[in-house]
């Protein structure tokens, strides 16, 4: 069953088109990703999708609710965790939580009970009575996220839910996010983390210049981009050499890409036998140590089909934490 229905969704402010006519669908259960660079529209998209932003054109159905006629319903049902923090500074975590749940309308009893419930279940109990100013970007993360579930809605919805904290903290917050998914809120999450991406989702929306590029599970994306062959060799040195000679007398070779003096990767639009090159490494008097058939990366599909490199990714995120 669908929870979430786009279609032809478009944003517009002025004469720039932040987000270009993208349609996609997200099953209830699901963990779906929104993957790419800073500035590829992903913040707009979420920012439409619970009501902070209004949509030129297009349509979004959340279970039986439409936009923007009974937006207003569909946000009892939706938390939102922002790439920004919007809690209260001077208010202490529970403090926080429990105005959270109280925009909800849950009643004083219920409210504090589950803002207890959270901060023991976030490792935060210690950190419950002190001001949220005073918490480390990880725990101010972590808050964030259970301020947006406190009223157990159907779907949350996390802009960037890593950037900017420490490799442990980030950690923990992915593991939260497997937890929740797993216990049956289905996520929409966005991030510039390839391999956060890779781990996390069920499946995952290449998005560029506010376009849709490509959607798939990991494993089909991954698949459908494997219609080579890669295959790594393992020297003892020479791989340069092996470069020459490869391309001289494998004409079906297409890319031959040396990574160091003793590695070697090779592309085909074939599969690979190894007998015929085992003469190369003779002629050339070069000692084979080692060739394995290469899985593709999600990162590695990621900038075949976008033609965005991981290092462009990088730093974006390194420049989101200044």
């Amino acid at each position: 069953m669908h929870i979430l229905e786009v279609s032809h969704l478009t944003k517009k402010y002025n004469n720039f088109t932040a987000v270009n006519n993208i349609s996609f669908n997200i099953l209830e259960g699901e963990l779906f990703g929104f993957l790419g660079p800073n500035g590829s529209g992903k913040t707009t998209t979420i920012n439409m999708l619970t009501g902070l932003a209004k949509i030129t054109s297009g349509s979004i159905k959340l279970l039986e609710f439409d936009y923007p006629h009974e937006l207003k319903k569909a946000q009892q049902i939706i938390g939102i965790v922002p790439d920004e923090s919007n809690l209260y500074e001077e208010l202490d975590g529970f403090g926080n939580l429990c105005f959270c749940a109280s925009l909800y309308g849950m009643e004083k009893t219920m409210r504090e009970g589950k803002a207890r419930q959270l901060l023991e279940e976030f490792d935060l109990t210690g950190a419950g009575n002190k001001p949220f100013k005073s918490y480390s970007k990880g725990m101010k993360r972590k808050l964030t996220i259970a301020a947006g579930i406190i009223h157990e809605p159907k779907i949350l919805f996390l802009d960037e839910p890593t950037t900017g904290i420490d490799v442990a903290s980030a950690r923990r917050i992915r593991q939260l996010i497997k937890k929740l998914n797993k216990n049956g809120t289905t996520v929409f999450l966005t991030t510039h983390y390839i391999e956060e991406a890779e781990n996390l989702c069920h499946r995952v929306a290449f998005i560029v210049k506010g376009e849709i590029i490509k959607i798939g599970t990991v494993s089909e994306l991954i698949q459908e981009a494997q219609q080579e062959s890669i295959v790594q060799f393992t020297l003892a040195g020479g791989a340069g050499r092996l470069q020459q000679a490869l391309r001289e007398k494998s004409p079906a070779i297409f890319n031959v890409e040396v990574l160091s003096d003793t590695v070697l990767r090779v592309n085909t639009p074939q599969l690979i036998s190894l007998s015929p090159y085992i003469k190369l490494f003779e002629e050339n008097n070069l000692t084979l140590y080692e060739a394995k058939i290469i899985r593709p990366s999600l990162e590695e599909v990621f900038v075949k089909i976008t033609g965005i490199e991981a290092e462009h990714m990088k730093k974006d995120r390194e420049g989101r934490k200044k």
